[in-house]
C-alpha cells in the first residue's frame, strides 16, 4: 500500500471536531481514494473508522518576480471515527 496519509492537520478547529464529533482531519494524496484513506488510517493508528469525507482544497497563486506561479492543490480528508474509538495523536492539541 502506498502512502496516503501525508499528515495530521492540528488547529483548535479541528481538535474542537475531535472532542465533540471524533472527527480527525488529514492531509492525503490527491489521487487517494475514500476507500484508501479509510484502509490506511486503520491500518496505521488501529482504529475503526465510520465515515470519509473528503474535499480539494485549492492553492493560491503567488508571484515570482514578474511572472505568477502556479497554485499547489491539496486534498483534506476528515475521518469520523466509531463510537468509543480516539487517536492519541491530537491530544492536548
Amino acid at each position: 500500500m502506498k502512502s496516503v496519509i501525508k499528515k495530521p492537520l492540528i488547529s483548535e478547529k479541528n481538535a474542537g471536531h475531535a472532542e465533540d464529533a471524533n472527527t480527525y482531519a488529514f492531509e492525503v494524496e490527491l489521487s487517494a481514494s475514500k476507500d484508501e484513506i479509510k484502509a490506511a488510517i486503520e491500518k496505521n493508528f488501529s482504529v475503526k473508522v465510520a465515515t470519509v469525507r473528503t474535499m480539494i482544497c485549492r492553492g493560491r497563486f503567488f508571484r515570482k518576480q514578474m511572472r505568477l506561479g502556479a497554485p499547489k492543490h491539496w486534498k483534506k480528508a476528515l475521518v469520523k471515527l466509531q463510537e468509543g474509538e480516539k487517536l492519541g495523536l491530537f491530544e492536548g492539541a
